[in-house]
């Protein structure tokens, strides 16, 4: 008995970007359905959102000379427009997600005494890093798991902090805050576009 391969419908695909079409369509931009596959479309969506949003931030970072953008912000960007129903990038286990990795990398970060070795120091495997990238994601993780919160960029943005590529503390707070602007981007955006976009947390699943 030959088994059948599996195939991956496109009509799954273009069900998944129903909330993209429809906001194609409120701004009268139908004729982009014409004549381009829907796949194009979707991407262009993600595309277009992501590099106004990031733009958006990276302005700001140069205007104020802080650290609104960073390297995990990147992840959440793509969970945002590409999966915006999923838990994982839901406001609640973005913001606190994102908030715990901050806390957790700091606190590695001080107690490794990472703190007191002088800034500028090549990026060389020392025990103090070691000790300090290893507590910070494992304790991370163990306080998401506890508070049932899923979002996984901030295991990137702890791994930043108890590294010391950024760890000044008024740093970390700017961070949280570019955190708490893309998620209200990505909340007016998604609502726009028609999606049920959850102002904190996704309806639990039984």
């Amino acid at each position: 008995m030959t088994r059948r391969k599996p195939q991956t419908s496109p009509g799954a695909a273009v069900h998944r970007a129903e909330h993209v079409f429809r906001l194609i369509e409120r701004l009268k931009l139908s004729w982009l359905l014409a004549h381009l596959p829907p796949t194009a479309v979707w991407a262009s969506y993600v595309f277009v959102n992501s590099f106004a949003t990031i733009g958006l931030l990276a302005l700001l970072a140069f205007l104020t000379h802080n650290p609104f953008v960073f390297p995990s912000l990147g992840p959440t960007a793509y969970l945002f427009f590409f999966t915006p129903l999923a838990e994982t990038a839901s406001p609640r286990n973005a913001v606190l997600g994102h908030a715990i990795a901050l806390c957790c990398g700091f606190a590695a970060f001080s107690v490794t005494g990472m703190s007191h070795l002088p800034l500028g120091l090549p990026a060389e495997i020392y025990w103090p890093r070691v000790l300090s990238a290893a507590l910070s994601l494992s304790l991370t993780g163990a306080i998401m798991v506890l508070l049932r919160i899923s979002h996984p960029p901030a295991g990137a943005t702890t791994m930043i902090v108890s590294l010391g590529i950024i760890s000044k503390p008024e740093y970390l707070v700017t961070i949280e805050v570019a955190v708490i602007l893309l998620t209200a981007q990505a909340l007016a955006i998604n609502r726009l576009a028609g999606l049920p976009y959850p102002i904190w947390q996704t309806a639990k699943r039984i």
